[in-house]
């Protein structure tokens, strides 16, 4: 079944959210997440409502960008928010997933990707050539909570842990009225519906990020290493966040994992997490702000690659996460683009451009991360 991804539309209800302490968001990596259709984000129409527009000097020119769309909502309204203010550019973000738009940086065609995951050993070199004399570094600029996305009639305020979501997206738990499901909702009314685990038929971080989650807090119950293109046994593929949430949309028994702001988008319902805290942690921008904080810098310098704790047992704390990156050249970016692309990453991990992201189903990046994003793109040259 081939679903064709629709435009998701922003403008989900969150409330503002102010993330004090460290952060994480290590890959956020749908490390390809495809959208499907390699769409473009370049409008010039103002910006939504509650985005402020980017304060300091404008850029001006052309600028090609590609790769994640986990985070292609976000940089709708950061496009649409700069270019309204700085008339003189143009942006185009290519939502062509993280691997796509990595290699696309590799061979030069843009001048920054989007990934849902840092740089991976084997890649140092091929980014370090395409910034030569210079060297790649990863910026964290989006959090993004991935959700346990679900569509099964009269069920809401599901609650599953670890241990039950690897038994459903390995095969193992296939009615939704499981003893191991009835154990965590004893209240619930649950249906012998059949099980439908969608996962993403492309490499993807968020796949990735999703089995680095089970492969932490699932233990012995997750049998597989964590992977960007790992496959549900018995499961359905989709292309893209958008190609997942559609096809769980419009099935019944459907389940999959998604970026919160496209579950919203899709009016799915979000299971909460047991994650041994003493009660279920519920989706929402303060949860994942809270597993962001135990985060640490993996890299070095500028370099700014993150690792997060997916097993956390912290109060109030949501797990499952990714932090996307823009990935750029610390030096050597064509004259001709890097005041612009230095404009537009100032703005995006601005605290105005931070604060447009807790309304469309993202998280701000916490003020000690987002301040060392700042420092590293005032220092790219």
């Amino acid at each position: 079944m081939t679903i064709r991804p629709r435009s998701v539309r922003r403008g989900i209800g969150f409330t503002g959210l102010a993330l004090a302490g460290a952060l994480t968001l290590a890959a956020c990596g749908s490390d390809d997440n495809s959208s499907g259709d390699d769409k473009k984000s370049s409008t010039k129409a103002a910006s939504a409502p509650g985005a402020e527009a980017p304060k300091g000097d404008c850029g001006t020119g052309k600028l090609a960008a590609a790769g994640s769309s986990a985070q292609k909502n976000a940089m709708d309204e950061w496009i649409k928010a700069y270019q309204a203010k700085c008339s003189g550019a143009t942006i185009d973000y290519a939502s062509s997933g993280s691997g796509t738009g990595r290699q696309s940086f590799f061979d030069k065609q843009v001048t920054f990707a989007g990934s849902d995951s840092a740089l991976k050993p084997e890649e140092v070199a091929k980014a370090a050539a395409a910034c030569a004399p210079g060297q790649a570094i990863n910026l964290p600029m989006v959090t993004g909570p991935i959700a346990v996305a679900y569509n099964v009639s009269g069920v809401k305020d599901l609650v599953l842990d670890a241990k039950t979501i690897a038994g459903i997206f390995s095969g193992k738990i296939t009615k939704w009225d499981a003893a191991e499901i009835k154990a965590l909702n004893p209240n619930a009314q649950l249906p012998g519906t059949a099980i439908q685990p969608v996962h993403r038929s492309e490499a993807s971080g968020t796949t990735e990020n999703f089995t680095k989650y089970l492969k932490a807090a699932a233990g012995a119950d997750w049998t597989y290493d964590s992977a960007q293109d790992w496959k549900a046994p018995n499961g359905q593929g989709a292309k893209g966040s958008e190609g997942v949430a559609q096809i769980v949309k419009s099935t019944q028994g459907a389940i999959t994992y998604v970026e919160q702001s496209y579950a919203e988008n899709a009016g799915l319902g979000m299971a909460a997490i047991n994650t041994g805290a003493s009660a279920p942690v519920k989706l929402t921008p303060e949860a994942a702000g809270k597993a962001v904080e135990a985060a640490k810098i993996a890299g070095e310098g500028n370099d700014l690659k993150l690792s997060v704790d997916y097993a956390t047992k912290a109060e109030g704390a949501y797990p499952i996460i990714l932090v996307t990156y823009e990935i750029v050249c610390e030096k050597g970016t064509a004259a001709d683009k890097l005041p612009l692309m230095k404009s537009f990453l100032t703005y995006t991990s601005s605290a105005e451009g931070q604060k447009v992201l807790a309304g469309i189903g993202y998280a701000p990046l916490p003020t000690t991360v987002a301040d060392k994003v700042r420092a590293a793109v005032a220092g790219l040259s």
